[in-house]
């Protein structure tokens, strides 16, 4: 019989393991590694969600990181963009790829039911070949030619988001910097491929464990969610000898590495401001641990959000450098003078001490 986990347990466990219990004092690359990569579809999202859970975070070390191609931005996890280190990409983008072709191609079945993949794939990288960086529409007006039904939006991501492993150069995704997307493939912004498949599946095995260190104690169904990949089952059963299993409320197989941190129950949970479609809630199936279901869809509607007691409670965002607070529940007294002044921090930060200034909004 496993023992069973309760919310409030796997809250805490997910927190802890999400650097939110307590800020972490990793350096930013080792910090971005430990989390698998950070959500990243909207460019300052990463700052935020960084700020959140490392002490005395300096954005001039994420933009260091990025501009020297120690961090990349790329499709991976879910077909979305992410933030992740540049070893890390390299060696799991190949397990990606089918996953990557089937989503893209499912979502424009009828306009992509022509196209030669293999055809198409070898034309990009043909176009890619000049060293020059180009957003998905000038790489699809490029080929389209050749095949001009599809029309440029589903060429683009096509080609982009999965035929060709690319990455988003800097200045996009760089500190208060606005800049549209411009791609290269890996290989010339990091000066090598991406590692060839594994036949032994040892990077399934290997985003197994790095799912767990971050997000666990989760379902097979949660690294299904987290990853976009087909719950890795070969991968779990190669290494579950190696875990500890639980059970949460609802009955379901949790699984576990086993020293990994699972912190009282008790222990208390600061604020905490999150970015809009942050891991710590999207990387699960059932997000109940963080997230009421009344409220679930708001972390696929782009909401950025407040984790007060751990749990999401409040949504947040910013006028006129005015931290905005918009409670989703009845906050006590002292809830709300802590969520105060962590908005006033994250006010400072966002505003590079320009402002302090955070409104609460009535509960």
């Amino acid at each position: 019989m496993h023992t069973l986990l309760a919310a409030r347990a796997l809250n805490r466990a997910t927190l802890a393991r999400q650097l939110l219990l307590e800020r972490a004092g990793l350096p930013v690359l080792d910090a971005v590694a430990h989390l698998g990569g950070l959500q990243a579809q909207e460019p300052q999202a990463p700052f935020t969600g960084l700020w959140s859970r490392l002490r005395a975070f300096d954005p001039a070390a994420l933009d260091a990181l990025l501009t020297g191609r120690r961090v990349v931005r790329t499709h991976l996890m879910r077909r979305t963009v992410h933030l992740l280190t540049a070893d890390d990409v390299l060696a799991w983008r190949s397990r990606f790829d089918t996953m990557l072709r089937q989503r893209v191609v499912g979502t424009y079945r009828r306009e992509l039911a022509d196209v030669d993949l293999a055809e198409l794939a070898a034309a990009g990288r043909a176009v890619l070949a000049d060293g020059e960086p180009r957003s998905m529409g000038e790489l699809a007006r490029a080929v389209a030619d050749r095949w001009p039904a599809p029309g440029p939006r589903p060429l683009g991501e096509l080609l982009i988001a999965a035929l060709i492993p690319s990455a988003q150069l800097p200045p996009r995704g760089l500190w208060r910097t606005k800049a549209g997307v411009r791609n290269l493939p890996l290989a010339a912004w990091l000066g090598r491929d991406a590692d060839p498949l594994d036949p032994d599946d040892g990077v399934g095995r290997t985003l197994v464990r790095r799912y767990l260190a971050a997000f666990g104690p989760a379902a097979t169904a949660d690294l299904r969610a987290w990853s976009g990949l087909a719950g890795l089952p070969a991968a779990v059963k190669a290494v579950r000898e190696e875990l500890v299993a639980f059970r949460d409320e609802r009955g379901r197989e949790l699984l576990d590495l086993p020293g990994a941190p699972r912190p009282d129950p008790g222990t208390p949970a600061p604020v905490r401001f999150l970015p809009a479609f942050d891991n710590a809630i999207l990387g699960y199936d059932d997000r109940t641990r963080i997230i009421d279901d009344t409220h679930r869809g708001l972390s696929v509607a782009g909401e950025r959000v407040v984790l007060v007691d751990g749990r999401v409670s409040a949504t947040w965002t910013t006028e006129n450098d005015t931290v905005v607070v918009r409670p989703l529940r009845r906050l006590t007294g002292p809830e709300r003078d802590e969520v105060a002044a962590e908005g006033s921090g994250l006010a400072g930060f966002l505003s590079e001490g320009e402002s302090a200034c955070v409104r609460l909004e009535p509960s």
